[in-house]
């Protein structure tokens, strides 16, 4: 079987988008990109989570075909493969429906720089227009919503975070929906003070070198 390795930690995040409250039922995805072969290691469609296996996840090439699986892929696999085209940056994408990132997307409200953990992201994290579920056209608002940033806002739907790995991308989607509830919490009783863009910038520069190596 192809990417073992790749496989099993995509069903180990799978599993943590319920236990950690990033999504309900079956809602939100995963993929991983290899460069080197070009091919997309993505959770299938419609599994639960709890008990999904690495013989449930799909190998697919940048146009949807399948290498290997006996599953279809996520509804969502135009959203993941625009961004493995158009972003060398990109290896690893996660969606989520979490509560709050949901909350602020049904309201088509922008994330802004509430808290310097928005700064994982990028300054602010957009809101990109809505489209239906699983269509290029959605895809394409996520893409053009997320230039030069690492998180996005689907409008009346959830989060797409992306990053180099898949750990990193998991940990931005988590901050981000941390950041939502903040700022919408914040909302309830006042106007949140927002951060301006040179101390985001240089937050941005900080978590660069966040963490051990």
């Amino acid at each position: 079987m192809m990417f073992m390795k790749e496989r099993n930690v995509l069903v180990d995040y799978c599993k943590l988008l319920k236990t950690r409250g990033l999504t309900k039922g079956t809602g939100g995805n995963i993929s991983i990109f290899n460069r080197e072969s070009g091919y997309m290691i993505i959770s299938p469609s419609g599994v639960d989570y709890d008990i999904m296996t690495t013989e449930d996840v799909v190998v697919c090439d940048l146009q949807g075909n399948i290498i290997e699986g006996e599953r279809k892929p996520s509804s969502e696999f135009p959203m993941h493969a625009i961004f493995y085209q158009k972003r060398t940056d990109i290896n690893a994408v996660v969606h989520t429906h979490s509560l709050n990132a949901s909350v602020l997307a049904s309201l088509r409200w922008s994330l802004p720089a509430v808290s310097y953990l928005v700064a994982f992201a990028g300054k602010n994290v957009r809101c990109a227009k809505y489209a239906s579920f699983g269509t290029p056209e959605l895809a394409t608002h996520a893409f053009d919503a997320m230039q030069d940033r690492q998180a996005v806002l689907l409008a009346n739907h959830g989060l797409l975070a992306g990053a180099g790995n898949l750990a990193t991308a998991f940990d931005i989607a988590e901050e981000i929906e941390f950041c939502c509830e903040v700022y919408l919490k914040a909302k309830t009783v006042g106007e949140p003070a927002i951060l301006d863009d040179k101390e985001m910038a240089h937050m941005a520069e900080q978590f660069k070198t966040y963490g051990q190596k």
